[in-house]
């Protein structure tokens, strides 16, 4: 049986669950491919169907895990992939893309972004996603690490088309988004997707996320991601080498932190009080 996920609402209307599934380092060697394309077809069992991926990850063995994962399961997954800035000219965003639809073992890929900013202007690669749309190819795209001014920039390259989210670093330690990209986002009507919302393990054992997990039987893992998905608009997409750590990491949905929860984590990770670089790992 399925969970009952948080949902967030892509530009268009289509519903996608707020707790999604990373493949960064997967296809790497540190787990086994075996355990890795468990571990996806475990969260699509739990209804976590985002698979988030890209070209680079692994040099493209990470989309290959993927493609085995979702073989004969491709309809109930919104899958994700990205180009890197330095393919992302008109005919190298069409290359890529299509290499990717390749390693995965699929004819379509439903968002599609440009892993970060390049020396291709924004329009030209906007300009390839809106062929890859028009040939069926992407359901929609968008970016990836991607700052307010670079999102304003963006909507003027774009006009009258719209990015369909932005993918960014974004968790408990790195809060620098809420101070204007966060909101700005909700108010553009622009998912973003949090990556590394576990700051790469760094806050797993957190002190204050082990007292509050306390309170709920929970992980401080699990905790943590329980607070991105107290943030409208935001998709979390933890990595998870194991099918067991997927089973604990649904389980954040469950939790409902409360005010005094959190306060105690605005008082051990304060939000920005100013401006920040957007910051990238």
């Amino acid at each position: 049986m399925k969970a009952e996920l948080p949902a967030v609402t892509l530009p268009g209307g289509r519903q996608v669950p707020a707790l999604g599934l990373g493949t960064w380092h997967m296809g790497e060697g540190y787990a086994s491919p075996d355990e890795e394309v468990a571990s996806l077809r475990a969260g699509l069992d739990l209804g976590m169907t985002v698979i988030d991926t890209a070209e680079m990850y692994a040099d493209g063995g990470a989309e290959e895990v993927v493609g085995e994962a979702i073989r004969g399961r491709r309809d109930e997954v919104f899958l994700v992939s990205k180009v890197l800035p330095y393919n992302a000219s008109r005919a190298g965003t069409i290359a890529a893309c299509e290499a990717s639809l390749k390693r995965l073992g699929t004819d379509h890929i439903e968002l599609y972004l440009l892993h970060w900013r390049g020396r291709y202007p924004l329009a030209e690669t906007v300009e390839a996603f809106e062929t890859l749309k028009a040939q069926g190819k992407i359901g929609a795209w968008g970016v990836s690490n991607f700052d307010e001014p670079d999102m304003k920039e963006l909507l003027g390259a774009a006009e009258p088309s719209r990015p369909a989210a932005n993918q960014v670093l974004y968790n408990l330690a790195r809060r620098g988004i809420e101070f204007d990209l966060l909101r700005w986002s909700q108010v553009q009507g622009i998912p973003i997707m949090a990556y590394s919302p576990l700051d790469e393990g760094r806050l797993i054992g957190h002190p204050a996320l082990e007292e509050i997990g306390l309170v709920h039987n929970a992980s401080s893992a699990q905790v943590a991601l329980a607070f991105l998905l107290t943030k409208a608009g935001v998709i979390a997409i933890p990595k998870s080498g194991s099918p067991e750590r997927v089973r604990e990491n649904l389980r954040a949905a469950e939790i409902r932190l409360t005010s005094e929860d959190l306060r105690l984590l605005d008082a051990a990770f304060p939000p920005p009080t100013r401006k920040r670089p957007l910051e990238m790992i």
